[in-house]
């Protein structure tokens, strides 16, 4: 085998380059040599597992912080609540203790309170830290304004006409007289007849209901305080004048007639609400006929199921003719007061309360028919309406009948 000789210098000697190419040759091989004699790590199946879900772990722990993170970054913000109180008629009541309106009112920062009062009762009640009034009609607002409220932010937020409630043998009985009529299931009432009756003082028997004890009424709360008994007045008041709106000279003439058609009733409730329940409690014989609202009965039949099976087949909502309607207006004091006014009047809001309390608006009774309801004897549209007198004749009203109380 050949083997070269190491390269020389000039003088004989060894070349120094030569010599540290070898020196670098062998350190290398020492490198390699060391790197291959060290013990190669190898790991477990369990141990490999065991780094995996570890791995998983603070994978799966990254992601929540970073989600909840996220979710703390879109999530909206807490609305400030504020607390809202006035007065409220007691019709209302069942809508304002919904638990999806409270959810709604939540949602838009309002806690909502009420104090309970007639719609006329409220104006003369001290309104100091209320935020709102929520009488049942304009004559209300106008009595407000004359009680120098100020009622300039009042609107419109739902409508109900007035109705009369009665037993199935009563309504069957005056039928048969013709007070009243029965067609396709539904009862109207010939008010120019019911007063006439009230007027000359018929009974019960006369006027077709052999069952009934004393003279012909039909009951309601008291209309100087109350809007359904102030509406029923101003019927009434209406019917005595030829049909016409009763004006301050026609109730002037017709003041004897008025308090003797109201007296007959006796003490009289302030509350709608209070006197619906009694009529609905106390039966036939006590309240064999009364005044109130249609919502009233559709409220009943949604809300108390139970309730509802058992008086469904003796209660008959009537539809007085003419009748006339109760315009539920919110009066609002102050800021907070206008925010409710503003929830009220959205959609939301306006659906919650036709769907599930019977109170009409525009929005959704011409698409949703009162049928949803399954009362019998309910119209969609009420065709025989009169139109309520002017705000100085319906102030004259009040003064007569509080003279005859």
């Amino acid at each position: 085998m050949y083997v070269a000789d190491s390269v020389r210098s000039a003088d004989g000697r060894p070349d120094r380059r030569d010599h540290d190419a070898r020196t670098d040759r062998e350190r290398s091989l020492r490198r390699r040599t060391d790197q291959e004699r060290r013990p190669v790590v190898k790991l477990s199946k369990s141990k490999i597992i065991g780094l995996a879900a570890l791995l998983v772990v603070v994978l799966v722990l990254g992601g929540v912080t970073v989600l909840r993170n996220w979710k703390a970054s879109t999530a909206p913000k807490p609305v400030k609540t504020e607390s809202v109180t006035g007065y409220l008629g007691g019709e209302k009541i069942t809508l304002f203790e919904d638990q999806e309106f409270k959810n709604l009112a939540a949602r838009n920062g309002l806690n909502i309170d009420y104090r309970k009062a007639g719609s006329l009762a409220m104006m003369d009640a001290d309104s100091n830290g209320m935020d709102y009034l929520f009488p049942s009609s304009k004559v209300a607002v106008e009595y407000g304004k004359a009680k120098k409220i100020d009622t300039s932010g009042a609107d419109i937020v739902f409508n109900s006409p007035i109705v009369i409630y009665t037993h199935k043998q009563v309504a069957d009985g005056l039928v048969k007289t013709g007070m009243m009529s029965k067609t396709d299931g539904v009862y109207r009432m010939d008010m120019a007849k019911a007063v006439d009756a009230l007027k000359t003082n018929k009974t019960w028997a006369q006027v077709g209901w052999s069952g009934g004890y004393g003279q012909f009424r039909i009951d309601s709360t008291d209309p100087v305080k109350s809007n359904s008994g102030n509406e029923y007045a101003a019927l009434v008041a209406t019917v005595l004048n030829g049909g016409q709106p009763a004006t301050v000279q026609s109730v002037q003439r017709d003041q004897a007639t008025l308090q003797s058609i109201f007296s007959k009733s006796g003490w009289m409730e302030t509350s709608s609400e209070d006197s619906f329940n009694q009529f609905l409690t106390l039966g036939v014989g006590s309240k064999p006929m009364m005044i109130g609202y249609e919502s009233q009965v559709l409220d009943v039949a949604a809300n108390q199921p139970d309730a509802w099976n058992q008086v469904k087949d003796d209660i008959v909502i009537v539809y007085p003719t003419p009748t006339v309607w109760s315009t539920h207006m919110l009066i609002p004091l102050d800021d907070k007061g206008r925010k409710l006014l503003t929830l009220l009047k959205s959609d939301d809001m306006q659906k919650l309360a036709w769907q599930r309390h019977g109170f009409r608006s525009a929005n959704f009774t011409g698409t949703d028919g009162i049928k949803r309801f399954k009362v019998p004897g309910t119209v969609d549209q009420i065709t025989a309406v009169s139109e309520l007198p002017s705000n100085d004749a319906m102030q004259a009203i009040i003064t007569t009948l509080s003279k005859g109380q």
